[in-house]
């Protein structure tokens, strides 16, 4: 199985990381650290050194109860960082350096557009493209999307979830947005599903979603996984954001052995490293 996403195609016989760089002050891990240009920067290649496959950057929070961003704000924040790792990385091809795609998290289909402008080579929606206009954005390009569950909005979708079967709605939505993508023209082997743990999903919701998630697999496409140092750690081990990489490892190591193919982690090295003992494994 392979997943393509602009110029670049990922063999996804073995799990992928993707590194996440939040250029936000605002996101629940690591907000702030990284809100300047340059910071955002040295820390994107610092994850790509550490073994990254993707490096998503986002420049609005989708915590909860997050405030929203205006346009020009989101991509003030994020255009620049994409711009200077696109160039850094062309460099690095012509050295045979590390050159790897670049993913812009967002739901504006503005800021797809001009992500992929400036050398983006994925769309990572927590909004599964459900934006005017997103569609038409990723199927007259050549670039990778992931299309996310979230029930309601991050403003709203903490507040009370509630589904008739977890594991069912949520693979029925991916289903539905999975053949609209297709019918607007984005091609199968560019697409990612991701079914959104913490996204308007309870504690239980979410232990069962990564309890059937080899279930998934009836979709046919490759699934990304985001659990890292999220609340459902937290509501099992009892500890603080900044204290669950172990829970984010082992949450990492279960997901890939329920077929999950790239992990979405703070925490690259690390989750590097137990991919290679759980490659080796399986």
């Amino acid at each position: 199985m392979h997943f393509t996403c602009g110029n670049f195609q990922l063999d996804l016989s073995t799990p992928r990381v993707m590194g996440i760089v939040n250029v936000t002050p605002d996101s629940f891990s690591d907000g702030g650290k990284f809100v300047a240009t340059n910071l955002a920067i040295q820390h994107a290649l610092k994850l790509a050194e550490e073994g990254a496959d993707i490096l998503d950057i986002g420049g609005e929070s989708t915590r909860p109860n997050a405030t929203p961003v205006s346009l020009q704000e989101e991509l003030d924040r994020v255009i620049p960082v994409i711009e200077a790792l696109v160039r850094q990385f062309k460099q690095n091809k012509q050295n045979n350096q590390v050159n790897i795609p670049i993913s812009i998290d967002t739901y504006k289909p503005q800021v797809m557009q001009a992500a992929i402008a400036a050398g983006a080579s994925m769309i990572n929606d927590v909004r599964a493209l459900q934006e005017e206009g997103a569609l038409e954005i990723a199927a007259k390009s050549n670039v990778g999307v992931c299309l996310m569950h979230m029930q309601g909005t991050p403003q709203t979708m903490q507040q009370n979830p509630q589904y008739h079967d977890v594991v069912n709605d949520v693979k029925a939505f991916l289903s539905a947005r999975l053949q609209s993508s297709i019918h607007a023209g984005c091609r199968a082997s560019n697409i990612l599903l991701d079914p959104g743990f913490g996204f308007g999903k309870t504690r239980e919701h979410n232990i069962k979603l990564l309890q059937n998630l080899d279930s998934f697999a009836d979709l046919g496409q490759p699934m990304l996984v985001g659990l890292s140092r999220k609340s459902v750690l937290g509501q099992v081990t009892g500890n603080d954001v900044d204290a669950r990489l172990y829970a984010s490892i082992a949450a990492s190591v279960l997901s890939t052995m329920k077929g999950a193919k790239i992990l979405r982690v703070h925490d690259v090295r690390a989750t590097v490293e137990a991919l290679k003992v759980v490659s080796a494994i399986l």
